[in-house]
């Protein structure tokens, strides 16, 4: 390959990279906003009618033209060996590829824009909230629900978590068909037993055993799981026996783990932890002030997403605390109505926009592939037919 060749093909890539910028710089400006993002916001996938993909077609096809024109009135008289064919024709398949991706340039400049608007830190710190305030923000319906709400889900403070287990009583041994379920509730302990000296193990595990009021009969019904951890053995079993139905401190805002939505690359089960100890000092540790501050912060962030919300922070506090200190009244008048839905779809559109971005759409991955390929197998043609004509001129 000559120098001038090399030239021009240097000149006509930092063309394409000042396109490619330009693409990404009006993707950047074009950016819609937190508030206008909805389930259905995506990155561009050329659409065919609209500003992008019409000033896309008008500027690849001018590119190309005058590419052509260029390769093949300047640089394709030499004779060239298969392996300068094939470098030129490598070349001519990534100018192909570059002339016909600035839109996944702008989508680039869209991502770069939101990222600056709503950092992944400002992210997980709205989500962080979220996760704590749950189970103030159902609404009062679920409240009742057993699959949401039950002592299982209790995650803090100890003897928290625990594990239910349920026994039947017959009422006549003889005749099976009356009974009746009763269910008991124990926290789940763990004993770590060294498995190298016997004497130790014995003397440890007895110790454990007497401070739990449990026999080694009594412990071998209750073990929930055994693990071999390096010289030791770790054993997880059922504890003392709990009864969260008369714990004045479990109310029903507190039997609750799940998230709203999880952060990435932290494990949940640590995230529910967390999110239970917050939840339990806002409820009883810290002042209500305190609270009212977390529920400030939620109004801000409807406001911020452009969630429609008749939540008012004063009045959602008060609701709390009466219903925290009256666990047998209905709760049917929290005052916590906002477009639940509304929100859930803008965080997963969000998730899906920072960890899964699909800068080449699924529904043009073989239209787009089809067409970089036609482009250069043109382009390729041309070069080795005009090469062949000037030689045979020649």
């Amino acid at each position: 390959m000559d120098r001038k060749l090399k030239r021009f093909l240097l000149k006509s890539f930092a063309v394409l990279v000042v396109i490619h910028l330009a693409y990404f710089i009006y993707g950047y400006i074009k950016f819609v906003g937190l508030k206008r993002i909805n389930i259905y916001t995506e990155f561009y996938r050329f659409k065919f009618y609209d500003d992008v993909s019409i000033s896309h077609v008008f500027v690849s096809g001018l590119f190309l033209f005058f590419f052509v024109i260029f390769l093949l009135r300047n640089h394709s008289k030499k004779r060239n060996g298969l392996s300068k064919n094939l470098g030129i024709g490598l070349i001519l398949l990534l100018v192909s590829f570059l002339s016909l991706t600035f839109f996944i340039s702008y989508s680039f400049g869209f991502n770069a824009k939101l990222r600056t608007v709503l950092p992944e830190k400002d992210l997980n710190k709205d989500k962080t909230l979220l996760n704590v305030l749950q189970p103030f923000l159902y609404n009062y319906t679920s409240y009742s629900s057993e699959k949401l709400f039950n002592p299982e889900n209790i995650l803090y403070p100890k003897p928290y978590p625990v594990i239910e287990q349920r026994d039947t009583l017959y009422y006549d041994p003889g005749n099976k068909e009356y009974y009746t379920t009763e269910s008991k509730y124990y926290s789940i302990d763990t004993l770590t037993i060294l498995s190298a000296d016997h004497k130790k193990i014995n003397n440890k595990k007895k110790l454990a055993l007497d401070f739990l009021g449990l026999d080694d009969k009594e412990l071998e019904k209750r073990i929930i799981s055994k693990k071999e951890i390096g010289d030791s053995t770790e054993i997880i079993f059922k504890g003392e026996e709990v009864h969260p139905q008369y714990d004045e401190k479990m109310c029903i805002f507190l039997e609750n783990k799940f998230l709203f939505f999880p952060l990435h690359n932290i494990p949940e089960q640590k995230q529910q932890y967390q999110n239970a100890v917050k939840r339990y000092n806002l409820l009883y540790k810290y002042n209500q002030d305190s609270l009212l501050y977390s529920f400030q912060r939620l109004d801000v962030l409807l406001k911020k997403y452009d969630i429609e919300s008749q939540i008012v922070p004063k009045d959602l506090t008060k609701d709390v605390f009466y219903y925290r200190d009256h666990q047998e009244e209905p709760l049917n008048a929290i005052r916590n109505t906002y477009e639940r839905g509304q929100l859930k779809d803008k965080f997963a559109t969000l998730d899906r926009l920072f960890y899964k971005p699909n800068y080449l759409h699924p529904s043009i991955i073989e239209i787009f592939i089809s067409v970089v390929i036609g482009v250069w197998f043109i382009l390729f043609l041309l070069y080795l037919i005009w090469s062949f004509r000037n030689r045979k001129i020649s």
